[in-house]
């Protein structure tokens, strides 16, 4: 009996072991540090003087022993072996891809239906003062709700890295311009920048009982549920509005960095927020994709609805009604309707992609014949109809790509028609309302005989004759363009403005400027460098930020350092603007006694400081690494010429 018994447990025990899973095999090991290689050594040498010692036991504690009592210049020799096989380490190993993401269901703080309750109970004097800001396309809101599974389904097929959609088997790059068209706000203007005075910024926070985790979204309700309608009542609603729909982070509460931006409050409307809107939510998503946060923040409406006014279910033929600003298009009976089709449909993705660019552009191709065309009408010898006829109202703008036609109102017509009608002075002129025209409504057309598309052309006709200067021309800029084409110069000139990183200072030009100014001005509160040369900085316990300006070049670099809560986090960044594509290779080392901490990594550019967290690499440093008595933090940087980065690469 007690064999049997034996048997049974030795059965068993075999299982267990065949149980156990195999540990995985890493393609490639990670480094060992200075310590490592020492006690290889020394063990190797004490066990062949030391053939009585009881074993390894033994001799790694002689190695412990003798590691503790030898000086920094004793260590010198496996520290710098150690380095050269971090650097050959970090250089050659693949990158690690981010473990995939299991989730079935969105975690997000993006909720329009609590902006929209508070939109409902807002004064007529307050909704003068959010339409003084440019927030007012917000109080036409009537989408209450987030289709989750459409966010989800949009948020795996979002490309970060070309901040573009690839749905229904295309490739649907976003611009600022897109979030203005979609939520109405401004996609021209400043960068919004985080900057302001110290005092004035611990002044707000406590005003507003910020914490680290940020600023109660209840205390913000309660201030907007009163009938103040000056500063702080514009603070608050934006803060508001920034927290539950357009900029929401992974936390419950408004993040505290966006009063850096808010201490002057009436120069909110002249702000680019279609871009920081769009920046926010590619870095949200890419956090959301890298696995670092469950909750997805970003304004996740703007997804929603650029894909209902993107993608259409309409067939072939259909007619489609013109739309106004797609906030106010998309209701919670029209978002119900959708949703039907699409599960009629089968799902997500099964619709046509619409191309509205795409419309003037074919129209523009056509617009010098059909000029002609209707110059020679007011002369007798065309036979085409006047576009401005009675009977054209209600004219119809086709489109190849676009299946589904628009109308056009009378109102528009009427204007149109004199407008064909007058000289060509007077239609310079009139060149505002035709800029209205031309990106406010389709283009007019009519259907002539046999499908043959006529395109009226005068419209564009006269915006491109007209050339302007880049809004960038006060800090140095000095192109002039084709109305057409000024926008998409501006989102890429290198003249965008930037701000002075010093706190006291308001100083705002190119970037150009921008280190002549600093250079001038305040030379005594930044620290020099030399590119490729490796230097010493000391930063102390209070200090958030240090300003480098090079030598050769003057372009300003600001060290950024960040605490958290398990120790600081070190970055540096380039002030430079945001569509500069230039990069700077940069070293980072923190040491204490025989430990090193280190990063490689591209600076990424921002026209001024950063608060925050900005979505850039960074070296995360243990508070051990501080100096207890000092306070300070002590890292070796070394910046390299963007002319000689390949070479420091490889």
């Amino acid at each position: 009996m007690m064999g049997k018994r034996k048997l049974e447990e030795l059965i068993a025990l075999e299982g267990k072991k065949k149980k156990k899973k195999k540990k995985k095999q890493v393609a490639t090991r990670r480094p060992a540090c200075s310590w490592v290689y020492f006690s290889r050594e020394f063990i190797r040498e004490y066990s062949a003087s030391h053939p009585e010692s009881s074993g390894l036991k033994a001799a790694t504690k002689a190695a412990s022993d003798a590691w503790k009592s030898m000086s920094l210049e004793e260590k010198a020799k496996y520290t710098k072996r150690s380095r050269e096989v971090w650097d050959n380490y970090l250089t050659t190993a693949p990158a690690r891809a981010p473990k995939p993401r299991k989730q079935t269901n969105l975690v997000t703080r993006c909720s329009p239906g609590r902006l929209f309750n508070v939109l409902q109970r807002l004064t007529p004097d307050q909704k003068a003062a959010v339409r003084s800001m440019g927030f007012g396309s917000l109080l036409s809101l009537r989408c209450r709700t987030l289709r989750r599974s459409l966010c989800l389904w949009l948020l795996e097929r979002f490309n970060t890295a070309r901040c573009s959609l690839e749905i229904c088997g295309e490739r649907i790059p976003l611009s600022p311009k897109d979030v203005e068209l979609v939520m109405g706000l401004s996609a021209s203007g400043k960068d919004v920048v985080n900057s302001g005075p110290d005092d004035l910024i611990v002044e707000l926070r406590n005003s507003y009982n910020a914490t680290n985790r940020g600023i109660s979204v209840r205390l913000l309700e309660e201030r907007l549920a009163g009938p103040e309608a000056g500063e702080e009542f514009k603070r608050s609603f934006i803060l508001y509005a920034l927290g539950t729909v357009l900029c929401p982070t992974a936390r419950l509460d408004v993040s505290p960095s966006f009063l850096h931006f808010l201490t002057n409050m009436d120069t909110i409307h002249q702000y680019n927020w279609g871009k920081f809107l769009l920046d926010r939510l590619v870095r949200e998503v890419s956090r959301f994709h890298q696995g670092k946060q469950r909750a997805v923040g970003g304004c996740l409406l703007f997804l929603q609805l650029f894909y209902y006014e993107t993608v259409s279910l309409e067939g072939p033929g259909s007619m489609m009604p013109a739309r106004g600003l797609c906030l106010s298009s998309w209701g919670e009976e029209e978002i119900t309707e959708r949703e039907k089709r699409e599960r009629e449909l089968g799902g997500y993705g099964f619709g046509e992609v619409l191309c509205r660019e795409s419309c003037l552009r074919i129209e523009s191709s056509r617009c010098r014949a059909h000029l002609d065309s209707s110059q020679a009408g007011r002369m007798g010898t065309s036979s085409e109809p006047a576009l401005g006829r009675e009977g054209n109202q209600g004219c119809i703008v086709a489109n190849p790509r676009l299946e589904s036609p628009y109308k056009l109102e009378a109102f528009a017509l009427e204007n149109l028609h004199k407008l064909l009608r007058s000289s060509f002075s007077q239609r310079l002129r009139e060149i505002k309302w035709t800029e209205k025209l031309l990106w406010t409504r389709p283009l007019p057309v009519y259907v002539g005989d046999k499908n043959v598309v006529v395109v009226c052309g005068d419209i564009e006709a006269v915006v491109e004759s007209v050339r302007k200067a880049c809004q960038n021309v006060e800090y140095g800029c000095k192109e002039t363009l084709d109305y057409t084409k000024k926008s998409e110069h501006e989102e890429s000139c290198l003249y965008s403005p930037c701000s002075c990183p010093l706190q006291e200072c308001d100083f705002v030009g190119s970037s150009e400027q921008l280190s002549l100014h600093f250079s001038s001005k305040h030379w005594d509160s930044g620290r020099r460098f030399r590119y490729n040369c490796p230097q010493a900085i000391s930063m102390g316990m209070d200090e958030a930020f240090v300003v480098l300006q090079a030598e050769e070049d003057g372009i300003l670099f600001l060290l950024n350092r960040g605490i958290e809560t398990i120790g600081n986090t070190v970055m540096i960044t380039c002030i430079r603007p945001s569509s500069s594509k230039e990069k700077f290779l940069y070293d980072l080392v923190s040491g204490r006694g025989i430990s090193s901490l280190r990063l490689k990594s591209l600076t990424q550019n921002f026209p001024g400081r950063v608060e925050g967290f900005p979505p850039v690499d960074f070296l995360l440093i243990p508070f051990q690494f501080v100096n207890t008595t000092s306070g300070q933090l002590n890292v070796e940087i070394c910046i390299w010429n963007s002319a000689e980065l390949d070479l420091a690469i490889s």
